[in-house]
């Protein structure tokens, strides 16, 4: 898709450390999360998102809350979660609080929706993964029927039956902002497609234009089910400083670190620096570097993929709040004027 392209910024609430090494409480994090999204706001940055996690190396559980709060002190940024775990919550109280949310910010609010990376969701809140498939499935549906904002008449096995049941508040625009959040699985984009929503696709690892055949397969399903053309975004971990070795050299460990935790819970085995710098190369999914750098390889992903939108998931595990403050205000000053740049037909960032 083609036309004006969104750039935003993501942050899952990673637990940061200060300047003496030692790790924020969950509390400062969440204030200190609000202050970045501020920053974005007066930088112009188009779109914040938050994600759901159920952990502690993340500080984040409520996304609305935290977006709500974010909501009262800025002016035009979108406000989204990054992403909603559907599955493991109830459509209706889901549709309710980004209702909320819509309306406390003038119409900001965005629920991105997907099943998660992570799974720690189900066992809190009883559900089975076993079921893994169905309650996304149910839960999907249900939700596209709550955003006409009319009477809802819904069963299914996953939660008790609606009759002719209306859900308040409703939205001012009439229909909620709403997006599919996928990882690798052709089948998940299919079920955007088939369910006329956005697409956004989670690049976390490989080689991000190795995910056109997911894109063309979108293309074609939105074709095959009657749905118009509908935007596109890219979600993937970057980090921006003044030249490319500090960029790496600062995000390193903190990324290590995040990378091996989660890896060790997976079963993957531990990062390697020639495997972090191969990461960041012009081919990789991590989108570490100087201004220069970034921005000539987002320009590539926007053009090869055909985005609408692309978010840099900014908070790399532990990198202290002031690091991200200036990642921050580079993407914002720099990037993404030098992105917009290339993409409307200027030379390349050097």
């Amino acid at each position: 898709m083609t036309g004006v392209i969104e750039f935003g910024l993501d942050t899952f609430g990673d637990v940061t450390v200060d300047g003496g090494d030692q790790r924020l409480h969950q509390a400062q994090v969440l204030r200190n999360v609000v202050a970045e999204a501020v920053l974005a706001d007066e930088l112009g940055i188009d779109v914040f998102g938050v994600g759901e996690h159920h952990r502690p190396d993340f500080a984040v559980s409520a996304p609305e809350v935290v977006l709500a709060a974010i909501a009262g002190q800025t002016r035009r940024i979108r406000l989204a979660s990054a992403v909603t775990v559907l599955s493991s919550d109830d459509p209706v109280r889901v549709y309710e609080r980004f209702a909320t949310l819509d309306g406390l910010s003038g119409g900001r609010a965005e629920a991105i929706l997907g099943r998660g990376s992570f799974t720690e969701s189900f066992p809190l809140f009883g559900y089975d993964l076993a079921q893994y498939e169905l309650l996304f499935e149910e839960k999907l549906a249900l939700f596209l029927e709550l955003r006409k904002e009319a009477a809802v008449t819904w069963t299914g096995r996953t939660r008790a039956s609606l009759s002719a049941q209306h859900v308040y508040p409703s939205t001012e625009s009439g229909k909620l902002a709403t997006w599919i959040a996928v990882g690798g699985s052709p089948a998940s984009v299919v079920r955007a497609a088939r369910s006329g929503l956005p697409l956004m696709l989670a690049i976390i690892g490989g080689m991000p234009l190795r995910f056109a055949p997911l894109v063309q397969l979108y293309h074609r399903s939105l074709r095959e089910h009657g749905q118009p053309l509908l935007p596109m975004g890219v979600h993937s971990p970057g980090f921006i400083a003044a030249t490319d070795q500090q960029a790496l050299d600062e995000a390193w460990p903190h990324y290590a670190a995040m990378h091996n935790r989660i890896g060790r819970e997976r079963g993957w085995g531990a990062l390697t620096r020639a495997q972090y710098d191969a990461l960041a190369g012009p081919d990789g999914a991590l989108f570490i570097g100087a201004p220069a750098t970034v921005a000539a390889k987002i320009a590539r992903v926007v053009r090869g993929l055909g985005l609408a939108r692309f978010t840099l998931k900014y908070s790399l595990g532990t990198l202290p709040h002031e690091r991200l403050m200036d990642c921050i205000r580079l993407y914002a000053t720099e990037v993404v004027p030098a992105v917009r740049s290339v993409l409307d037909g200027g030379a390349s960032p050097t």
